[in-house]
């Protein structure tokens, strides 16, 4: 005779071999959140919300100009930012609903012990995040009109929304662990879920002194959003965006893991109890920390008094003189460094500068335009070239004037240096104008629509059980 299991009154019959308590838990709530509809309604409304932004993007006469890494960068910050916020609210009911549902009990008296219950429980509450991922790809390649932004974007998005939408609902579920109500849950949920955004919404200003520099490196989804637009945007190498990657990871680690193997272990019917002490001393830190965040701009740098200047007989040149290109294309010259003197060098930094030559038009920040701004030559001999390449990414459409600084060493802390200024590139970008927004409203309309028809479905599924079930 068969032996039969039920988890939360879900029967699975197995013979000689029953399943894991995980697994059971999680078809459990997978049931609940899929085919009760609460998933699919959460999601129905990110596609519709992608649709929009994706629509307007295309169809605007001014974002429309937009070039096709700026729009892919856009749609996947939106699309780890929705979708981090579904799997939060859902991780943040896991446990307090079924505790304020008086449900929680009877799981807790199942086969399946209480590490396997939270796990299958999380597994569930992450499952939106690969649907979310398949709605967005089809924006994401529509918007990239062929441009390579589009790999960069699906490779490290899905690898850092993998990271980071998790940890999202560990955090829910940590909080919906120690919370009595479901109301404090999300409540507490979503105050924790906007404090993590706020460091994404300082003005640059607070993202420029040292302390917004080391914010953006240990706030986790500022961390992601910054490797994934200069991934995306800037063309710049992971090599030098590594340290961008630890706050994700460790966020990762420490939230899963002490869901898994902290808390889950210690579930119980009540809630939890934060000693007011330790919850002072949290909020202590977090106000200290967001303080500092707002009002660190950076310190001013000193006045330094300088008491020599070292001129050297140095020569810089660069092969274009100007280029008309579109919004989105890629500049590419080289420049040539010669010492023309009868001594060596000091070592040698040369600097990219663009110049927006519209008085009324925004000041470029040349790191956004180039994935190398700086680099650095070691002394030159006497009569020695050396020749640098660069690459510089039309953002903006608009009239630039583009040129090399070439910086001697200075000798020393009481000297410094007279940089020397190359000729400059006339850079012309017209605007990008080949995103068509006839081509994107299919993909806005199908997409909802296709979601709609499986919400309809499932509804007329469960109705067929129930009156199947009443006939019985």
């Amino acid at each position: 005779m068969k032996d039969e299991r039920t988890v939360g009154g879900t029967g699975v019959a197995s013979a000689g071999r029953a399943r894991p308590g995980w697994w059971l838990m999680f078809s459990r709530e997978m049931a609940d959140l899929w085919m009760g509809g609460k998933a699919l309604n959460l999601v129905l409304v990110f596609s519709i919300l992608l649709g929009l932004v994706a629509f307007v993007l295309a169809t605007n006469s001014e974002l429309s100009l937009i070039p096709p890494k700026e729009m892919v960068f856009e749609m996947v910050r939106l699309s780890l930012a929705a979708s981090g916020f579904i799997c939060l609210i859902i991780g943040a009911d896991s446990l307090s609903g079924e505790r304020e549902r008086a449900t929680l009990e009877g799981l807790l008296l199942t086969p399946a012990s209480r590490r396997q219950l939270v796990i299958g429980k999380f597994l569930a509450a992450v499952s939106p995040w690969p649907a979310a991922l398949a709605i967005s790809l089809p924006y994401w390649v529509l918007l990239a009109q062929g441009d390579e932004a589009f790999a960069q974007a699906a490779l490290w998005g899905s690898l850092l929304g993998t990271l980071v939408i998790p940890a999202l609902a560990a955090i829910g579920m940590l909080v919906s662990y120690w919370s009595n109500t479901n109301r404090t849950s999300m409540f507490v949920s979503l105050g924790i879920y906007l404090v993590i955004l706020v460091p994404t919404q300082l003005p640059g200003s607070a993202q420029a002194g040292s302390i917004g520099q080391l914010l953006k490196k240990v706030s986790p989804m500022e961390a992601t959003y910054h490797f994934l637009e200069k991934i995306i945007v800037n063309n710049r190498t992971v090599n030098e965006l590594t340290a961008f990657l630890f706050a994700p990871i460790v966020l990762a680690v420490v939230t899963i893991g002490g869901l898994v193997w902290y808390s889950a272990p210690r579930l119980r019917l009540e809630a939890g109890r934060v000693g007011q002490r330790k919850a002072r001393g949290v909020g202590g830190v977090t106000a200290l920390l967001l303080s500092l965040v707002l009002a660190g701009s950076g310190a001013p740098p000193a006045n330094a008094q300088p008491t020599q200047i070292a001129g050297q007989p140095l020569d810089i040149s660069i092969d274009m003189e100007f280029a008309v290109v579109n919004a989105g294309d890629p500049v590419m010259f080289n420049t040539a460094i010669s010492n023309t003197s009868d001594d060596r060098s000091q070592p040698l930094i040369v600097a990219m500068n663009i110049i927006n030559l519209d008085s009324q038009g925004d000041v470029v920040d040349p790191e956004d335009w180039s994935p190398q701004r700086t680099q650095y030559v070691g002394p030159m001999v006497p009569g020695q070239s050396v020749d640098l390449s660069w690459r510089v990414n039309a953002i903006l459409d608009g009239d630039y004037m583009v040129y090399m600084v070439l910086i001697p060493e200075p000798n020393g802390l009481q000297a410094t240096s007279r940089p020397i200024a190359s000729s400059g590139i006339h850079l012309t970008v017209e605007p990008f104008t080949r995103l068509n927004p006839g081509g994107v409203l299919p993909i806005v309309i199908a997409i909802p629509t296709l979601l709609m028809a499986g919400v309809g479905f499932v509804m007329w599924r469960q109705r067929r059980r129930i009156n199947q079930e009443d006939t019985e």
